[in-house]
């Protein structure tokens, strides 16, 4: 069981799986406060490289030998309880922490620290939220789930008393973190191998609400948010939403380019501000719309928004231009819950391309399970469709479902189970002025770099 006062008497910190991107956030941050710090990994990547450079001991591959001298050792949920560190540590009597609980106490650590959950758009709302704060000069520290180009990674240490950290929902880990401010963004079916119904689902959501110490800001347009805070007394409540029953809701919206929107935030009926953002789609507007209430939280000005949102491009793999082979542009896209794919399809279908290839890699058995007609009708928006093998990450197939049974329901969709046949069937029957789209969770991103390659 972890005791904060664990963390404050410790001086060394090895952390077991240190190039995960969930990681990299909380080694900056704990570096900026005079820990040492050394780590493992299996696989070299551009976050080791980053992480050396910050004189930090990497080490590639898990040894016993890794962990001694360690005062504490973190690790992420992916690591197996056999991995030879976790059983060293064990045996030498090292405090061992799982890497959401070290994200809970530094959350603590801040006066306004900002919790960002939702089952869409967690990431592109922490990314522009943590874009516009650092544009005005307001430095926070920040935890997001994908790479934001302004800082060259997924989280960094500021020195200002605020932070955005993006609250995962999976196996409630989000109950862990203390947000002063919290964004609900919207609550849908997902998780359900966790979650089992959407009344657990909105629960957890709940708690999540409670556990906010000054403000919660609320889609109020969406009834499942609106029930999870139903109730709840001495905090205050900040709605917003497409509707003009919301404190704080778009007018005049507008597609500046096929990649580009624009808006006027309003609040209870004044205009407060006129943003654009670099990002296209109705879902970005309304996360730009949350993350403008909580900037103004803050501190941010009205004009520090409309000067500092046009600079925002889009967080890593959300709807992210690749590049273009053969005239056919490749984009890719995190997109792994129908309602995602069904809006990353939409977009995709405005920007004037001949035909839309969905590349799709289904991600875990239960998920694909439950949610099968609701996937077969989202793809279908696209021209084309071609997947993968369903991706089981944490999951054997209790369920019995495989992709085929997913193709089934798409005429004429085909699946192959390796990425370079996908690649190599996509390009070969692209054509010029065609879009193609990678999308999924797991690592269907290889498969977007393949196709560049061909």
């Amino acid at each position: 069981m972890f005791n904060e006062k664990m963390l404050e008497s410790a001086k060394k910190l090895h952390f077991i799986g240190i190039g995960g991107s969930g990681m990299f956030p909380i080694v900056q941050i704990l570096k900026s406060r005079g820990y040492e710090i050394s780590g493992s990994d299996n696989n070299e990547s551009d976050t080791l490289a980053l992480e050396r450079n910050m004189d930090i001991d990497v080490r590639l591959g898990h040894d016993a030998e890794n962990v001694k001298g360690a005062d504490m050792i973190i690790y992420s949920a992916a690591i197996p309880p056999e991995n030879p560190e976790l059983k060293a540590a064990g045996e030498l009597g090292i405090p061992v922490v799982e890497r959401s609980d070290i994200l809970g106490y530094i959350t603590r650590g801040f006066g306004s620290c900002i919790c960002i959950g939702g089952t869409h758009g967690k990431t592109s709302t922490t990314a522009m939220l943590t874009h516009v704060l650092m544009e005005s000069g307001l430095d926070p520290t920040a935890v997001i789930g994908g790479k934001l180009p302004l800082i060259g990674g997924n989280g960094r240490a500021g020195k200002s008393d605020i932070m955005t950290c993006e609250a995962c929902e999976f196996v409630d880990t989000f109950l862990k973190l203390s947000p002063d401010i919290s964004i609900i963004l919207n609550i849908d079916e997902d998780h359900l191998d966790y979650f089992k119904t959407l009344e657990n689902l909105i629960a957890s959501f709940r708690k999540f609400a409670e556990n906010t110490s000054r403000v919660m800001i609320v889609n109020g347009d969406d009834k499942n948010s609106m029930k999870a805070v139903d109730g709840i007394a001495g905090k205050k409540i900040v709605t917003f939403g497409a509707s003009k029953d919301n404190d704080y809701y778009p007018e005049n919206i507008r597609k500046v380019t096929p990649v580009r929107s624009a808006f006027d935030l309003m609040c209870k009926g004044e205009k407060l501000a006129g943003i654009e953002i670099g990002v296209p789609g109705s879902h970005n507007v309304l996360n730009a719309v949350a993350a403008s209430a909580a900037a103004l939280e803050v501190g941010a000005a009205p004009e520090m928004l409309s000067k500092h949102f046009s600079g925002f491009r889009g967080a890593g793999r959300r709807f992210e231009v690749l590049g273009k082979r053969h005239g056919v542009t490749v984009v890719d896209d995190y997109a792994h819950h129908p309602a995602e794919i069904r809006a990353t399809l939409e977009i995709a279908k405005t920007m004037g391309c001949n035909n839309v290839w969905a590349v799709f890699q289904p991600f875990t058995y239960s998920r694909t399970k439950i949610l099968l007609n609701e996937f077969a009708h989202a793809l279908k928006i696209a021209n084309r469709v071609v997947m993968s093998e369903i991706m089981g990450a944490r999951e054997e197939n209790t369920c019995n479902i495989f992709t085929s049974d997913l193709a089934a329901l798409i005429p004429g969709s085909v699946w192959f189970p390796a990425f370079e046949e996908i690649a190599k069937y996509v390009m070969e029957n692209a054509s010029d002025g065609d879009l193609v789209i990678t999308l999924g969770c797991g690592d269907i991103y290889k498969c977007a770099k393949m196709m560049l390659s061909k």
